[in-house]
């Protein structure tokens, strides 16, 4: 039923971090997920959001169980992701034998990201450009459900209003099927991502797919404080691609760069005045992302991290840590 090559040993846990707060058979929870989808698809179509993280992928997986040649798995290529991102995730799915289609929608975010600076306010702009560009999707490709990997921390941080989550609609009272023309199906939105891991473990997916660090929604929008442009991205995207890196060996929770919308003085090996930019590194250690605390370092990776960042990246003047803990913070900046 499962990936080939799924660990009997992992079926069963000692705890898990739903709703309910009751230990669960993870092989288990993934048979009824798969059990609904199928009972809520009936004979119908779906489409997967798939961006690459572990959430998606898992609720991916699920889906591909349930139903096979019916369901179509598109990956949004917004500009906003990872070095590479749309065809390493190609890639690794092909293997797995689910056909991912790219949708090339950069110019369509950032066209509707433009002139935007307020945190919320991008965060709520990319949610319904993220929906427009799917339901778009969805009813070229005949079906009539999204699936899509939400989980409790991005519920309720939406209604407490920390702040927006791009997958989060009905719970706020937002309806996806008058709003945007489909249902939304959430196979994972009791679970926390300790649990979600653990579920793509149980199905058997490649280590790599369900052990990766948490990446936003939103994309590198998050991590660019100010308007979102796509000069401004790669800045960022080069940024987080060395903290990754030099952080590897530590078993850190998330590891990132955020360009900040500030300015900074600098100066030039030549010995003249630079007015560039700031980078500011944030690396954490939690559980289940609802608190966090700052990954304590050595110094020799500080030092690596701000070489590499201001040799690759010449308009960087200033590269600073983020030390605070979440609360009072929260792990991304936007």
């Amino acid at each position: 039923m499962f990936w080939a090559g799924y660990d009997p040993a992992t079926l069963h846990v000692e705890r898990v971090s739903d709703t309910q707060g009751e230990n669960v058979d993870y092989r288990q929870f993934a048979r009824d997920q798969i059990a609904h989808i199928q009972k809520t698809v009936g004979a119908g179509k779906a489409v997967s959001a798939l961006s690459g993280g572990v959430d998606s992928a898992v609720t991916t997986a699920l889906a591909h169980e349930a139903l096979g040649n019916r369901l179509k798995v598109f990956f949004i290529d917004d500009g906003l992701m990872r070095q590479d991102e749309p065809q390493t995730v190609r890639r690794a799915f092909a293997k797995l034998g689910i056909r991912v289609t790219v949708i090339d929608a950069a110019k369509t975010f950032f066209a509707a990201l433009e002139g935007l600076t307020d945190p919320e306010e991008k965060r709520k702009v990319f949610r319904d450009t993220f929906y427009k560009v799917f339901g778009k999707a969805v009813r070229e490709s005949g079906a009539q459900f999204l699936l899509q990997g939400t989980i409790a921390a991005d519920i309720i941080e939406t209604k407490k209003g920390v702040k927006t989550q791009h997958n989060v609609l009905d719970q706020i009272g937002i309806s996806a099927k008058r709003g945007y023309g489909f249902t939304t199906i959430e196979p994972l939105k009791t679970l926390y991502k300790p649990d979600v891991r653990k579920v793509g473990q149980v199905l058997g997916l490649p280590k790599i797919m369900y052990t990766r660090m948490p990446f936003p929604g939103p994309g590198l929008s998050c991590r660019v404080l100010g308007e979102v442009t796509p000069e401004r991205v790669e800045i960022v995207r080069q940024a987080c691609r060395i903290v990754e890196e030099e952080t590897g060996k530590f078993k850190r929770f998330q590891a990132f760069a955020v360009l900040l919308a500030d300015r900074a003085t600098g100066v030039t090996a030549a010995g003249r005045r630079a007015f560039g930019h700031i980078v500011a590194v944030r690396c954490v250690d939690s559980e289940n992302a609802i608190t966090a605390t700052a990954t304590r370092l050595t110094w020799p990776v500080f030092d690596r991290i701000q070489k590499r960042i201001t040799k690759a990246i010449p308009s960087v003047t200033k590269v600073v840590y983020d030390l605070t803990p979440k609360p009072p913070s929260t792990i991304e900046y936007i």
